[in-house]
């Protein structure tokens, strides 16, 4: 579609959602979809007044398909390389950025659907929710994290069942596995989304990003290992105009006021 605008941005205050569209194929990733996501990422990245992202995807069917396996089967063997560092690298962003990061799962997420989701932090989905990854349907295996962030999240052992399988789940599933937060009838996903970024933007900014990067980090390390990593990421909060505000807050028996200071 020409002119059509891959990644959509709409920003509710503290909140930005990011839309994938191209909902004429499930919002399926081709190049230009890639580098559009990573343009605004990155900008997000650097944005200090945006507290949380919504990643979603445009239309009722599909939150994202995975590649664009039209445009796939036209690449080089060298073209395909690129796409796979290139999403790759997108999605560890993604899960490093220094923000939330929630998805609101809106229907079908197979392959780099579901490695995106795992890439964000909190996942959300609709009921009418699918998810899995399938690669190995197509003899090739997840290559955007899936084989890694998936083993991580529910279990070496229901991983394996899945990537092996290349099994689809539901919604239920998927929450009862452990790979989505939370479920919820379509016409409420958004709001649930947004319910918890305005929960998450009640918090300090400073408090969140060092959580998130203790979290992160401490989960690749040994025990002790990540204990210095908290204690390193606590001892950032504790100069900060917002943990004064905080204890302020209490005392006088009001909502703080962080300004990310």
């Amino acid at each position: 579609m020409s002119g059509q605008q891959l990644v959509l941005e709409d920003r509710r205050d503290q909140v930005v959602i990011l839309t994938l569209n191209r909902p004429e194929v499930m919002n399926a990733f081709n190049f230009p979809m890639l580098r559009a996501l990573k343009e605004k990422v990155e900008a997000l990245h650097f944005d200090r007044y945006v507290r949380v992202v919504i990643i979603t995807g445009a239309g009722e069917k599909a939150f994202c398909a995975g590649a664009d396996l039209k445009e796939r089967a036209t690449m080089t063997e060298d073209q395909v390389r690129e796409f796979i560092f290139t999403i790759r690298n997108l999605f560890t962003f993604i899960e490093f950025m220094n923000k939330p990061v929630i998805a609101a799962i809106n229907g079908v997420a197979l392959g780099g659907g579901t490695e995106l989701a795992l890439a964000c932090d909190i996942r959300i989905a609709s009921t009418t929710a699918t998810m899995g990854l399938t690669e190995t349907r197509l003899a090739i295996i997840p290559g955007a994290g899936g084989t890694q962030r998936l083993p991580r999240l529910i279990g070496r052992g229901k991983a394996k069942e899945l990537i092996f399988t290349g099994r689809r789940v539901d919604a239920q599933e998927a929450l009862d596995i452990g790979l989505v937060n939370k479920i919820c009838p379509p016409e409420r996903l958004m709001d649930e989304c947004m319910e918890m970024a305005s929960m998450i933007c009640e918090t300090g900014p400073i408090a969140i990003q060092q959580a998130k990067y203790a979290i992160n980090y401490g989960l690749e390390v040994d025990i002790h290992t990540g204990l210095a990593i908290e204690s390193n990421a606590y001892w950032i909060t504790i100069p900060t105009e917002d943990r004064l505000e905080g204890l302020r807050a209490f005392k006088e028996k009001r909502k703080p006021v962080y300004k990310g200071r």
